[in-house]
């Protein structure tokens, strides 16, 4: 076995593209003991809450406004106007999509919850939670939560709709008191 030393490998193009192969099919490429890794980093990432409640219309989807930030790595997300994440040029790739809203009530009379992922403007995913067992006795109010892994190019952006059904009153989605974050979303590029 004999040892390469050096402080630079790039592609012969010299130009950042190109594929470099370390190893051949079958072969393991282990790190020495103390050694670390630089690899992918998962960003662009944000994630985010509501801050205060927002009303809306029984049994309508509707955008959430997502308006405070938790994090935000390459100010992907637009917190006060469009309430969308847009994909960074150059980062395009798997990401991982996730976002809880909490629908609430004011009778005790919610019957059903929904959510969906917009990309682009266009449903991708969406799910339904209906009550079971209806009474006045229930809680005003529950989570529903969706995620999922999506393909994305620069540009593209997604955006978060929500939906509560009642038989009376005016619904809403329930805002953040201190800790307690009852809707909330979370983003972060997976791989390329």
């Amino acid at each position: 076995m004999s040892d390469l030393f050096v402080d630079n490998i790039k592609h012969q193009s010299s130009q950042g593209s190109g594929t470099i192969t370390l190893g051949a099919s079958g072969e393991t490429i282990a790190l020495a003991s103390g050694a670390s890794q630089t690899m992918a980093v998962n960003t662009p990432m944000a994630a985010g809450y509501l801050s205060s409640s927002q009303t809306v219309s029984s049994n309508t989807f509707t955008k959430i406004q997502y308006n405070v930030e938790f994090y935000d790595t390459d100010s992907a997300y637009d917190n006060s106007t469009n309430y969308r994440f847009t994909v960074p040029s150059g980062k395009g790739g798997k990401y991982l999509v996730s976002a809880t809203v909490y629908g609430t009530g004011n009778n005790n009379d919610e019957r059903q919850f929904g959510i969906d992922i917009k990309k682009n403007g266009t449903t991708l995913i969406r799910t339904f939670q209906s009550v079971p067992g209806y009474s006045p006795s229930l809680p005003s109010g529950r989570n529903t939560s969706i995620t999922s892994i999506l393909d994305l190019s620069a540009s593209d952006y997604i955006e978060f709709f929500g939906m509560v059904r009642v038989d009376s009153g005016t619904p809403g989605f329930y805002g953040s008191t201190g800790a307690d974050k009852g809707t909330f979303f979370s983003i972060a590029k997976m791989i390329e």
